[in-house]
């Protein structure tokens, strides 16, 4: 599926700005917009008509972590179907099981070390 409306959630305003520049190198079509705060996020996406294609998580933010996020969505009935990925720095197979274990099963990536691979990762999905 072509993701065209993406909603970035990181409270990195470095880690942000280098995510929208690699989703504009890998497809200008795109639209993401971006969420600094998970809790306003939510109060957002309930709000609005315009649900996003896909949701791109930061897992360490202060306040409400991924999970908490993801726990939260899945409880509205109008929000649990978003597809969610989960990028942070820890290693996929820590993280996983990790989700796993607290009944949370999402698309998991590790933050790339640059900017090129994660525009290698972003076509593969976009």
């Amino acid at each position: 599926m072509p993701y065209k409306n993406i909603l970035l959630i990181d409270d990195d305003s470095d880690d942000t700005q280098i995510f929208l520049d690699a989703v504009q190198a890998v497809n200008k079509e795109v639209v993401c917009r971006t969420s600094f705060n998970p809790s306003k996020a939510i109060e957002e996406l309930t709000a609005t008509e315009d649900l996003p294609d896909i949701i791109f998580l930061d897992y360490n933010m202060p306040a409400v972590n991924g999970l908490e996020f993801i726990q939260r969505i899945q409880q509205i009935e109008r929000l649990k179907h978003l597809e969610i990925i989960v990028i942070s720095t820890p290693p996929k197979e820590v993280m996983l099981p990790w989700l796993e274990r607290n009944n949370t099963v999402v698309k998991y990536i590790s933050k790339p070390n640059s900017i090129d691979e994660l525009k290698q990762i972003l076509q593969q999905l976009l």
